[in-house]
């Protein structure tokens, strides 16, 4: 192009349609590289979250506009923590375990005295403990039942009666399984994470060839035959609390019907709160919509917290009035992490603004954090004076910003986000038993995530299923202080010789039960809470 054929107004067009190209191209260059750098924090730097108190120690605008909370520090003399050897601390970890005794004396004829040659006495005990193992086993158990008749009927009578001596029901019938052999099966893939074909090498190893399809047949038929009715029973309790956590992750079924290996599946989690019984659910789904949660929280009233996903809004906006959402600030918070861990230290008016949204969300946790032993109605009382000012402040700081940082970069992804969930990121607000964050049923979706990352994929929508039985059940388990394994062995012992179609029944296998034998509980939440105290 020839630019001195061109006239002057052409010549500024020109410029002018250069200039908003240049700037364009920059924006998505400084996107990219924000992009870039947070994929490499994502991949090789400290998952953590977690800020360093003084790494922001030099910005306080937040703190000072938001309220006259302060967190006292601490006197020279408080800080001083003088070292000291616990005493009793290996006792305490062995005192409930069962105890094999060795004890070494000296024979009859080395107990005389080498000086004087009378017989020795024991003068006092050195007592050295440790732990051994026993490495597992697999046993045979044959159980033998007698059937009776009667030969006075059989040589007069028309009919011999025939009685057999009480037996109980085995918990699958006419297979090897045992309650042991199903609750290890169980507890090894769904709390210890070992995929079904490392089982099948393991008892490969303990002399014992059992396919994974046996197993998987197996712990279909004994989550569907026992463990269900369990489960739904526990959601019946769940949908009668008045606050819920919600969340989900992709879940990969192969043998779906009517669908390609390709489609993903889903797998939900709901729980109660902190303040209330204990409960985790999951429910397997072939899709995301809102309408599965819909249909699963059905009869619920009350508080529903989740992340920012809007297939949850169905809830609170199509014919559920008595569900309201609260919004999660650990997500809004962790858009300003990723946005800190993607800004490049040259852009130093970015990076301080980002710092200051962050500020303003640690603030909150810390007043959480220092409010977190109260009541439910001191904690609603303590956020009205602490948090709601720095609430007001951070989203009047957020609209402010809006339209002066890009919209598509980090810290405008941040910002845009805590926007778009003001109504429900506030509604933390409205009850103190409501959390700041979603994070319990993120620490829920864990253990399945591990898991997945083993075995991968489910086979079918059974197994599917039946792995959301047992998540459920297990999680359940161990949120109560009870051992999963030992809990699932008592289940199937129980429960194919009662009436498991009657709740009054199930009620006292539940596992927040108090009718449940000691021998279910975790003797190492007890341990740790006796050398806590």
């Amino acid at each position: 192009m020839d630019l001195a054929s061109l006239s002057r107004a052409e010549l500024e067009n020109k410029f002018l349609q250069l200039s908003m190209e240049v700037e364009s191209l920059s924006a998505k260059l400084s996107w990219y590289e924000e992009q870039y750098r947070l994929s490499r924090t994502k991949r090789f730097g400290p998952s953590s979250e977690q800020t360093p108190f003084d790494q922001l120690s030099f910005f306080n605008e937040a703190e000072s506009e938001a309220s006259t909370f302060v967190v006292p520090e601490p006197t020279l003399e408080e800080a001083k923590i003088p070292f000291r050897k616990s005493k009793g601390r290996k006792k305490a970890i062995t005192e409930n375990l069962p105890c094999i005794k060795i004890e070494y004396q000296l024979s009859q004829e080395d107990r005389s005295c080498p000086q004087c040659g009378n017989l020795l006495h024991a003068m006092k005990k050195e007592i050295h403990r440790e732990l051994t193992i026993i490495p597992a086993q697999v046993n045979v158990t044959e159980k033998v039942r007698y059937i009776y008749a009667c030969r006075n009927c059989e040589r007069t009578g028309i009919s011999t009666p025939i009685i057999k001596a009480p037996m109980p029901s085995p918990v699958i019938k006419n297979s090897l399984a045992s309650p042991s052999l199903l609750a290890h099966i169980m507890q090894r893939k769904y709390v210890d994470a070992v995929p079904l074909y490392r089982q099948e090498a393991q008892f490969g190893n303990y002399g014992l060839k059992i396919s994974r399809q046996t197993m998987a047949n197996w712990v279909i038929q004994g989550s569907h035959n026992w463990l269900k009715p369990l489960y739904q029973q526990m959601h019946q309790v769940l949908l009668t609390r008045n606050l819920l956590h919600a969340d989900e992750t992709v879940l990969e079924v192969l043998k779906e019907p009517g669908r390609d290996t390709t489609m993903n599946s889903y797998m939900w989690v709901y729980g109660t709160g902190r303040d209330d019984i204990p409960i985790t659910l999951y429910q397997y789904t072939q899709g995301r919509s809102g309408d599965f949660a819909k249909k699963f929280l059905q009869g619920f009233s009350g508080y529903l917290q989740t992340d920012g996903y809007a297939g949850y809004h169905k809830l609170e906006s199509e014919g559920s009035p008595k569900i309201l959402l609260s919004g999660c600030w650990a997500h809004a918070r962790r858009k300003y992490d990723e946005a800190l861990k993607g800004i490049s230290e040259k852009e130093g008016t970015s990076a301080l603004l980002t710092k200051q949204g962050l500020e303003y969300c640690n603030t909150l946790f810390r007043i959480e954090k220092s409010i977190k032993h109260l009541s439910i109605e001191e904690r609603y009382l303590r956020r009205k004076q602490d948090a709601l000012p720095t609430v007001e402040a951070y989203f009047n700081w957020c609209k402010d910003l809006s339209e002066k940082v890009l919209p598509k970069s980090l810290l405008g992804t941040a910002i845009t986000y805590s926007l778009n969930q003001e109504k429900y990121l506030r509604r933390y607000l409205l009850d103190g038993g409501i959390e700041i964050s979603n994070n319990r049923a993120e620490r829920a979706i864990k253990p399945f995530v591990i898991g997945r990352k083993n075995w991968l994929f489910s086979n079918t929508p059974k197994g599917a299923e039946s792995s959301a039985i047992i998540y459920s059940i297990v999680e359940t388990a161990k949120q109560n202080d009870l051992n999963p394994f030992s809990y699932l062995e008592y289940l199937f012992h129980q429960l194919p010789n009662i009436d498991i179609h009657s709740n009054q029944v199930l009620a006292s296998f539940l596992p927040w039960s108090d009718r449940l034998p000691q021998s279910c509980r975790n003797m190492s939440r007890q341990l740790a809470s006796t050398d806590a105290n």
